[in-house]
């Protein structure tokens, strides 16, 4: 909850205008508030940039009676291609279990959309040694899920490991420490899957910045990054994405 329109926009020229120093099999994609889909798209498409766009969240119903909610269609209709689920701040301060995370998969999956699932561990289950416990149980609703199994081609669904202690505190897991959870991720994915799990791109996100991205994408099981503060100054942002 970032930025005003105006601010988004030029935010969103400016990454427009470097898109072209980035290798052009890197996918880059931006996440902007609601208010500010609708410019930010215009931009993208007078830029004709290869530039991806993606919401931060989406309602679990198709319609109705949800003030203040918006549905996976109307993001859709927007010209919306991702969104963003299961964030660990929508967990902690929206309450958003699992089963909730699972439904919201399924209906961005119905609407055409690709939904980039958030998973990850805080401070406290980290240090009680449970990260594997919680990662799987987060894991489970979807994956177990014949609807979303089904609906799962190459390329339509991400899953990003967030560390929750190392969001917006400076702090980021170590390299291995989340390759760790990557292969995690990944055997879970094997498991529901099959050969199929390989088609499943698996992104990391906590704290990531110019100095430190390059040591994560060199990770085997780390496909790319989930770009928070870094994400507000477009030439930490085309950074990132350069070493991608």
């Amino acid at each position: 909850m970032n930025l005003m329109p105006h601010e988004g926009m030029l935010l969103t020229h400016e990454i427009c205008q470097g898109i072209d120093d980035i290798a052009s099999h890197v996918e880059v994609l931006i996440c902007p508030p609601f208010t500010h889909i609708t410019q930010c798209s215009l931009i993208i498409e007078h830029s004709e940039s290869r530039i991806l766009l993606g919401a931060q969240n989406c309602h679990d119903a198709q319609d109705g009676a949800f003030t203040g909610e918006i549905s996976a269609s109307m993001l859709a209709s927007l010209g919306v291609d991702y969104v963003i689920l299961g964030h660990s701040e929508r967990r902690i301060l929206c309450g958003e279990t699992n089963e909730l995370v699972a439904r919201k998969c399924l209906r961005a999956l119905q609407s055409g959309l690709i939904p980039i699932v958030c998973v990850g561990e805080t401070l406290d289950e980290r240090n009680d040694g449970n990260v594997g416990e919680i990662i799987t149980s987060q894991l489970r609703p979807i994956l177990q899920n014949e609807d979303i199994i089904q609906s799962i081609v190459k390329g339509s669904i991400v899953f990003a490991y967030e560390p929750v202690w190392a969001i917006g505190t400076g702090l980021a897991a170590t390299p291995q420490q989340a390759e760790e959870i990557h292969a995690l991720i990944r055997t879970n994915l094997q498991h529901a899957l099959g050969e199929d799990s390989s088609m499943i791109d698996i992104i990391y996100g906590g704290s990531v910045k110019p100095e430190n991205a390059s040591d994560f994408f060199s990770q085997p099981n780390i496909d790319g990054a989930l770009i928070g503060g870094a994400s507000l100054k477009a030439a930490s942002f085309l950074s990132i994405a350069k070493q991608a």
